[in-house]
């Protein structure tokens, strides 16, 4: 795990942080007191940047980011005039620390893929970009409220607020940057948001979708322009010569990535247009010569599902047959991983890195390490791209606050063609109107309080079932509302679901949000998906390859909320998006059927891993942390694993939900070790007790 840290401290308080005496382990020293900043982890040289002014003006660029040096001076002196924005403007995903006098700014991106954390520490504040080096540092213990809050109502920031799993530890916003002075914390917000009452000013849909096509262009190029490095190998890891294993088997057989850049195919259509990109544009996307006959080709990863799904293999066939087509442009080398039920979700959960936090993520991992080892060192996926591209419903509302109706019409009928050819589809259309209309009318305020007493009622099943059908309606007529129960919701304790409450009455209390409810629903589900996004890359870790997923990109983030909502909520709006950008790069040709949803195969796939390995899960759930802490209760899953295993139409993201916190929590009691050193490091781990306490209500 990589991570940068830092501090800053009074006067009293930094002879009390003495660099010299206190420093993270394996940590590279980027600029000494009073305010020190520390690189923690295996960084490129290329990921690690400083300029500087004078001795006391100072910028550390951590991550890949396409600036030049010049760019990156212009950079630090708009920031001391205090233009943030401008910090965030450049191609990539990085994370950016200001040093001006005494005074540290540490910028978040706008997604939260690279977060930062905070926690007071020696007479001031010390912050990272992980929670768990803080949580060590100020010896926190769990905080088990949080945990439940983030099983209860996972993409609401009103029950989830700016906590961690650790107490003492709090997370920037996205969209905001961390300000500290002599010590004295600040965070500032450095993205205009329209209000509830004037709409941002939009694009002409041609202009927003060039605008799409020109930052990915540039996420793409920052990564193509980077150095490209050959991962080091053991050769003691070597399994030797094995007949039918060529190169990149051996490489994949060491867990070493192959040097280069590659892209998945099994994706869907985000990733296909990522792996199009970079094979489009001009320069070296791959370096896999080496003996080979690739020649300079960018490494293309379809995974293979040999598992038998529920459409008979077809959908499956259709997948590998698309990904054949795009892999037909001569500068892509394909790549099939085939995979039966070692790499089926819920496989390999004995084992793996602890993660900074809990996430649905870790379910998948072991299935996600095997298709990464097959790809290069650097790797792109497509992650976010529904979120950033796609309408949350909640958007409809806002198109009546924008007194948009008509274009309601189409997305509505879509929803009642999933619904079948029954007499209820025909009202469907009217059900969400009328639910889009009472969303728009509904205060935030009453919204918060509807869903705290929904949690205090437990009426919390029946949200969130299979993709699919009727399910899809009544899933997206849930999602109307300012806040809603997750799907992890209906196994909680009434304790646990009553701690939440109590939370969302705190935010309802507040002053209230003058956004509008679909970009603020949008934008929590977009924080929920790079929160889990940055999970999987620490659980999926591939020795010596970067995960790279330029939707998750500021410029990429901030070109999409350019996109009208008009065309946003219509059906098919992503594929048409990716199309258009595409098209507009010169790429027109594209196989039959891409574009294609893949809900439906990875629903088959969640299933087919819960079936399998239901008896260990249901032993994972015989004596639950989860239980002592007071959120469950263990017999409870345990019925609802082995009902979910049988068939039983049951939410199966809130089953991973459960299942992944299990994990976690396990791997953090069993954790061994500090990440601090020096002779005045904390005398304990985070957690070191060993003893999950029971919520206090």
């Amino acid at each position: 795990m990589r991570w940068l840290v830092g501090w800053s401290s009074t006067a009293s308080g930094a002879a009390a942080a003495d660099g010299g005496a206190v420093q993270p382990v394996g940590a590279q020293l980027l600029w000494a007191d009073p305010d020190p900043l520390w690189a923690v982890g295996d960084w490129r040289p290329d990921e690690v940047r400083v300029v500087q002014a004078d001795p006391f003006t100072r910028l550390a660029v951590l991550g890949c980011c396409a600036a030049s040096d010049e760019e990156l001076r212009v950079g630090l002196f708009a920031a001391r005039g205090g233009a943030l924005r401008h910090l965030t403007a450049w191609p990539g995903s990085y994370t950016a620390v200001t040093q001006v006098g005494r005074r540290v700014t540490v910028v978040g991106d706008l997604a939260g893929a690279r977060p930062v954390f905070h926690a007071p520490w020696a007479d001031g504040t010390a912050y990272a970009t992980a929670a768990l080096p803080l949580a060590d540092l100020i010896e926190a213990q769990l905080d088990v409220s949080h945990l439940a809050a983030l099983l209860a109502c996972p993409d609401s920031p009103e029950a989830v607020g700016d906590g961690t799993p650790y107490a003492g530890v709090r997370r920037v916003p996205p969209g905001h940057a961390l300000i500290l002075r002599e010590g004295i914390r600040d965070i500032v917000g450095y993205e205009p948001i329209a209000s509830l009452a004037v709409a941002a000013p939009q694009l002409d849909a041609d202009k927003a979708v060039d605008g799409v096509r020109d930052a990915l262009v540039d996420a793409v190029r920052a990564r193509l322009a980077a150095p490209r490095h050959a991962p080091h190998v053991d050769v003691r890891l070597d399994p030797g010569p094995v007949p039918g294993m060529g190169p990149a088997d051996r490489r994949a057989a060491r867990g070493v990535p192959a040097p280069g850049v590659g892209a998945d195919l099994s994706g869907g259509s985000a990733s296909g247009t990522l792996a199009l990109l970079a094979a489009g544009l001009p320069g070296m996307p791959g370096m896999l010569g080496h003996g080979t006959e690739a020649g300079e080709r960018l490494l293309a990863v379809t995974f293979n599902d040999l598992v038998p799904d529920a459409g008979g293999g077809r959908a499956r066939e259709a997948e590998l047959e698309r990904a054949r087509a795009i892999a037909a442009n001569p500068r892509l080398h394909h790549v099939v991983v085939a995979a039966g039920t070692e790499a089926l979700p819920y496989a390999a959960l004995g084992g793996g890195p602890l993660t900074d936090e809990p996430g649905p993520s870790l379910i998948l991992a072991e299935r996600h390490r095997r298709r990464l080892a097959a790809g290069s060192a650097d790797h792109l996926v497509g992650h976010g791209a529904r979120q950033v591209i796609d309408a949350h419903p909640a958007r409809l509302a806002d198109l009546l606050l924008d007194r948009r109706r008509r274009h309601l019409l189409r997305p509505a009928t879509a929803l009642a063609r999933a619904d079948g050819t029954t007499a209820y589809s025909f009202v469907v259309p009217f059900t969400v109107y009328r639910a889009a209309r009472r969303l728009a009318r509904t205060p935030y305020r009453e919204g918060v309080q509807a869903a705290a007493h929904r949690l205090l009622e437990r009426r919390v099943a029946g949200d969130h079932g299979p993709a699919g059908g009727a399910d899809a309606v009544a899933a997206s007529l849930a999602a109307l509302t300012w806040c809603r129960p997750g799907p992890a919701a209906r196994w909680l304790t009434g304790e646990a679901l009553a701690e939440v409450s109590v939370r969302l009455e705190a935010a309802a209390a507040r002053p209230g949000t003058l956004r509008r409810p679909g970009e603020r629903r949008a934008d929590a589900a977009l924080a929920r998906h790079a929160a889990d996004h940055r999970v999987l890359e620490q659980a999926a870790e591939v020795r010596s390859q970067r995960l790279h997923a330029p939707f998750l990109d500021n410029q990429v983030v901030r070109a999409c909320r350019a996109l009208p909502e008009a065309l946003r909520v219509q059906p098919g709006a992503r594929a048409a998006v990716l199309r258009a950008v595409l098209a507009g790069a010169g790429i027109r040709e594209l196989p039959t059927g891409w574009g294609a949803t893949s809900h439906a195969s990875h629903n088959a796939a969640v299933r087919a891993g819960l079936t399998a390995s239901v008896g260990e899960l249901v032993d994972l759930f015989r004596a639950p942390l989860l239980a002592d802490a007071g959120l469950v209760e263990a017999r409870v899953v345990r019925k609802a694993l082995r009902a979910a295993a049988e068939g039983e139409r049951l939410p199966l993201d809130g089953l991973a939900e459960l299942v992944s916190t299990e994990l976690w929590l396990r791997r953090l009691l069993a954790r061994r070790g500090t990440c601090w050193t020096g002779t005045a490091a904390p005398r304990q781990r985070a957690v070191a007790g060993g003893v999950v306490p029971r919520p206090s209500l």
